[in-house]
């Protein structure tokens, strides 16, 4: 045997060694979270217990990261600035060192156990979905600024337990107790960071619809029967499941909360603020209402299944900056009107103003002659909660922008193939082949390739208005679809006296009367 072999040999060995360490790695600890709400105080208070495998080596301290954003939310949130109090010990109660490393990194020194108990308190008074909130009998966690991985694992197993305040009474999830309805063990740090929860006294209900569980958790239910909540979003839930084919999930918690701002989509929840009640002044504020609960929901086949590359696996230490956010959330917010139509919920007028109103959020404005919708997508990060005064008249909005060019995609597509495909197999296509065959996120070249795929050849016009600032001729979309344009009052409108092939194009669209 030669040295050359020797060697050779030699470096297998020990690269077979290092990928069985590297394997066997997520065992060598264990990771306990217990956490306590402080209702006085509006602090969740927590105490993370790590456990060292005593039969195997184990570092001499170890790296504690708080993550920096929430997908979903793309704004760098810094969650460490909500935390305070940070302290180590062994398990005989004598302190550790520890240093902070950067803005959300701390060090923590292992004693010879390997065994250490973390503590810390979080401020939680927030009215916003990406933040927890703790006051009166009531807490909403938002997991990614409460809970630390160990720095590099974030595929690590974790358990979570809440010590409930005596009077309270519900915890509601996602995710399924491990073994009593306190604690929980995601599989994870990913799936833990996607699985809000709300803990205390709130309305809840539980049903199957279609072979899956649900659950509603509503911190202010006043109107929810009476405007028939469950019924739409059943409803909703069907007309999304006969469009895409499939769902993915084995259980969805739906956490509505009271006066506050926005929604944020989750693969097993959504969770909401309202404005405190279910009672409508007009049917158009119900109709808003029922938009807004697709939308979140359709989410998560559109972001949470088919996603851009840049977005799985997810860094939450680092922005993630990808052009193609127009296609995780405006798409998203064209199937609002498309899923309420589907499931009967909203009329032709109906679906027709939820559009227009976001034509007119963006078209009489000078911003979308200095930025186009892919550009939108990288700059969001500096843009997504920006006051500037300025705003409309240098920049776009994907929510308003991103909508309607899914019309003109849908029409584009019809057009090509005789009404045989439309937008809706370019979803199912996407969801396919790269959520369940390929388990992994799109490009943006694959996704205008899936799109020339389901079309029978490339959507090159409509992917110009995407990437740059042109002036887009709606008119040579929207009448052959039966559709105008109404600069007036800058709405979306059918035509007065459509001819037989436009009845056929809304009758496709589910925009006939």
């Amino acid at each position: 045997m030669t040295a050359l072999s020797r060697f050779s040999i030699l470096t297998a060995l020990l690269a077979l060694v290092l990928a069985t360490a590297c394997n066997h790695r997520p065992a060598d600890y264990q990771l306990l979270y217990t956490v306590s709400p402080d209702t006085a105080g509006h602090y969740l208070n927590v105490r993370l217990t790590y456990s060292s495998d005593s039969t195997r080596p184990h570092p001499s301290d170890v790296v504690l990261v708080m993550p920096r954003w929430a997908p979903g939310y793309y704004e760098m949130l810094d969650f460490a600035k909500h935390l305070t109090d940070f302290s180590a010990q062994d398990a005989e109660g004598q302190k550790l060192e520890w240093r902070k490393e950067g803005l959300n990194r701390w060090r923590v020194s292992l004693p010879a156990d390997g065994c250490a108990e973390v503590s810390y308190r979080i401020y939680a008074n927030q009215r916003d979905v990406a933040s927890s909130r703790v006051e009166g009998d009531i807490a909403f966690v938002a997991p990614n600024g409460v809970f630390m991985y160990v720095d590099g694992q974030q595929d690590h197993a974790v358990t979570v337990r809440f010590q409930m305040p005596e009077h309270w009474q519900h915890i509601a999830t996602g995710m399924k107790p491990h073994d009593d309805s306190c604690t929980f063990t995601p599989q994870d740090f990913d799936v833990l960071y996607d699985s809000p929860l709300l803990l205390g006294n709130f309305y809840t209900k539980r049903f199957t619809h279609e072979g899956h569980d649900y659950e509603f958790a509503l911190e202010t239910p006043d109107g929810a029967e009476e405007m028939g909540l469950e019924d739409n979003f059943r409803r909703i839930v069907t007309a999304a499941t006969q469009m895409m084919g499939d769902v993915p999930y084995d259980n969805y918690c739906l956490i509505h909360m009271g006066q506050g701002g926005g929604g944020l989509e989750h693969f097993n929840s959504q969770a909401c603020y309202t404005d405190g009640t279910y009672r409508f002044a007009t049917r158009r504020e119900e109709v808003k209402f029922l938009a807004f609960v697709a939308h979140e929901y359709f989410h998560l086949y559109n972001v949470k299944c088919i996603r851009p590359a840049e977005l799985w696996p997810l860094d939450y230490d680092h922005e993630a900056i990808t052009p193609m956010l127009w296609v995780s959330e405006g798409l998203t917010c064209y199937y609002e009107f498309r899923l309420l139509r589907n499931a009967g919920i909203a009329t032709p007028d109906e679906a027709l103003e939820l559009l227009s109103t976001y034509y007119s959020l963006y078209a009489p404005h000078e911003g979308q002659r200095h930025q186009s919708l892919r550009q939108c997508s990288y700059d969001i990060w500096l843009n997504f909660m920006n006051p500037d005064d300025n705003g409309r008249d240098v920049r776009i909005n994907y929510y308003f922008k991103g909508p309607v060019i899914g019309l003109l995609m849908d029409i584009d597509i019809r057009r090509k193939t005789q009404q045989q495909k439309s937008l809706d197999d370019v979803m199912r296509l996407l969801y396919r082949r790269y959520y369940q065959e390929l388990q992994r996120g799109f490009t943006e070249e694959e996704f205008w390739d899936a799109c020339a795929e389901v079309a029978g050849q490339p959507l090159t016009e409509v992917r110009r208005y995407v990437d740059t600032t042109d002036d887009i001729p709606y008119a040579d979309y929207l009448t052959d679809a039966g559709l105008r344009v109404d600069t007036t009052n800058w709405s979306i409108r059918r035509v007065d006296a459509p001819t037989t092939s436009q009845k056929q194009f809304l009758k496709a669209l589910n925009l006939e009367e």
